[in-house]
C-alpha cells in the first residue's frame, strides 16, 4: 500500500504540474545515477509553452548533438514510427520531457528493419545506445523482452525501463532471479477499455466494434478489449439494452495501416456497426479512414489521437509519459530499488488510465457522469477483470460477442 500511495502523489504531479521556460540553450549534464561524466550542450534552442498547464511536447526537439557525442538517456523504439501518435510517441514524449527539464542529453534508437525487426536488431540498438554513454535506457513494447535480457545481462551498470513489459530473469527455470537493472512498468488498460466500453454505450452506440494489434498476442492489446467488452456489457445492463460486438486481430499483427485492414472495417460499417475502437497505433490511420468513408466513429488508443481525426470521439488512455517520467524520477532521485527487478503497474489509482474530458465528444454522457464512474473505480467500487482469457462469447449475458 505504501508503494502505491507514492506512485500515486508522483503520477499526479506530474499530471498537474508543467514547466515554463524561455527560448535559451539548454546545458544538459550528464550527472546520473552511478556515474558522472562531463558536461553536454545541446546544439539547438529549445522552447516550451505552457499552455492551460499542459506541456507543448513538439516545442521539445526530438533530436539534440552533444560534444562529445554521448547521450544519457535512450529510448529503443517499438515497431512503426517514432511519431506514431500512440505507444512511441506517448513513451517517447515522457522521456524527452523529463531529460529536457531536467538538462539530461537524449537520443531515440529504432532498431533495424522496421516491423520486421528481430531480437538481433533490438539487441543492436540497446548497445548502441549503452555504448553511446546511455545510463538509463527507455524499452518500449512487449517484443523487446529477449533482446533487454541480454542487454542487461551485458549492461549491469545501466538501468533499463520496460514499458509494457514483464520482470527479466537472467536465465530460465525455477532459480532465475530477476535482473535488478531491469524496471517493468505495464497498465490496467481493461479499466481504460471498460471506461471506453461503457461511455459509449451510455451515449447510445449499441453497434460496436474493436480491432486490435499484435494478432490477439499483445497482452496490452487484449486487456484493452476484454475491458472494453466489460464495459459495454455493463452499460446495457443499466440502460436494459442489448449490445453487439464484433472483434478481430485480423491484419494487425504488425501493428500497421493496411489497405485491406481499411477494407474490412469499412465492410462492418457498412453492415451497421457504428464506432469502433482501434488499438494497435499506427493501424488506427485505417480505422480514421475507414470511419472517414463510412460516416462512423472511432476510439483512439494510448494518447488522445482527437486531434488525428474528425471521427474519434474519445480515446482510451493509459499514462505513457507520466510512467515513463515517474521510472526516470526514481533512476535520478537514488531510489531504483523501489522498482529494480519488479513490476509496477498503473491504473485508475495512479491517475494513470482514463479518458480525456477536454476534447470530450460524448452527447448523451457526460464529463460529470464520466467523473463519477471514474471515481468509483478509483476507489475499488468498481472492479475489472483483467484475465483477458476470459474474452469469449458466452462470459457475457446483454453483449453479443462476434469474433473474426
Amino acid at each position: 500500500m505504501h508503494m502505491k500511495k507514492i506512485i500515486a502523489l508522483l503520477l499526479a504531479a506530474t499530471l498537474l504540474f508543467a514547466f515554463a521556460a524561455c527560448g535559451k540553450k539548454e546545458q544538459p549534464t550528464t550527472s546520473n545515477p552511478q556515474t558522472t561524466t562531463k558536461n553536454q550542450e545541446t546544439s539547438q534552442t529549445t522552447t516550451k509553452k505552457d499552455t492551460e498547464n499542459k506541456t507543448d511536447y513538439s516545442k521539445i526537439p526530438d533530436t539534440m548533438s552533444t560534444e562529445d557525442s554521448k547521450y544519457e538517456i535512450a529510448f529503443i523504439t517499438d515497431i512503426g514510427q517514432l511519431l506514431d501518435k500512440s505507444f512511441n510517441q506517448g513513451t517517447w514524449e515522457g522521456l524527452k520531457k523529463y531529460a529536457y527539464e531536467n538538462g539530461k542529453s537524449y537520443k531515440y534508437y529504432q532498431p533495424a528493419n522496421g516491423n520486421q525487426a528481430t531480437d538481433t536488431d533490438r539487441y543492436n540498438a540497446m548497445k548502441a545506445a549503452a555504448d553511446a554513454g546511455a545510463k538509463v535506457i527507455v524499452c518500449a513494447g512487449y517484443l523487446q523482452e529477449e533482446s533487454l535480457r541480454r542487454a542487461a545481462t551485458d549492461y549491469p551498470e545501466v538501468y533499463f525501463i520496460f514499458i509494457d513489459g514483464n520482470v527479466i530473469k537472467a536465465g530460465e527455470g525455477e532459480g532465475a532471479q530477476p535482473l535488478k537493472n531491469v524496471a517493468a512498468v505495464d497498465f490496467n488498460e481493461e479499466q481504460s477499455g471498460f471506461l471506453a466500453g461503457y461511455a459509449a454505450v451510455m451515449d447510445g452506440y449499441t453497434r460496436l466494434g474493436f480491432t486490435g494489434g499484435g494478432a490477439g498476442t499483445n497482452p496490452s492489446c487484449n486487456r484493452f478489449a476484454y475491458g472494453y467488452a466489460q464495459g459495454i456489457e455493463q452499460a446495457a445492463k443499466k440502460l436494459g439494452k442489448e449490445a453487439e460486438l464484433t472483434l478481430s486481430w485480423e491484419y494487425g499483427a504488425s501493428f500497421s495501416p493496411s489497405a485491406e485492414l481499411q477494407t474490412m472495417l469499412g465492410g462492418w460499417y457498412a453492415k451497421g456497426t457504428e464506432i469502433i475502437f482501434c488499438c494497435g497505433g499506427p493501424m488506427c490511420q485505417s480505422a480514421f479512414a475507414a470511419a472517414s468513408a463510412n460516416d462512423g466513429a472511432v476510439i483512439g488508443c494510448d494518447v488522445d489521437q482527437s486531434g488525428e481525426s474528425d471521427t474519434v470521439i474519445t480515446s482510451a488512455l493509459k499514462g505513457l509519459r507520466e510512467s515513463v517520467e515517474f521510472t526516470l524520477k526514481k533512476a535520478y532521485e537514488d531510489k531504483w530499488e523501489d522498482i529494480g527487478g519488479k513490476l509496477t503497474t498503473l491504473g485508475a489509482k495512479e491517475n494513470a488510465v482514463g479518458l480525456p474530458t477536454d476534447t470530450w465528444k460524448m452527447k448523451s454522457f457526460s464529463v460529470e457522469d464520466y467523473k463519477k464512474l471514474f471515481e468509483a473505480m478509483k476507489k475499488g467500487e468498481i472492479e475489472i477483470d483483467r484475465d483477458y482469457e476470459k474474452l469469449k462469447p458466452e462470459s457475457f449475458e446483454r453483449l453479443k460477442l462476434v469474433i473474426v
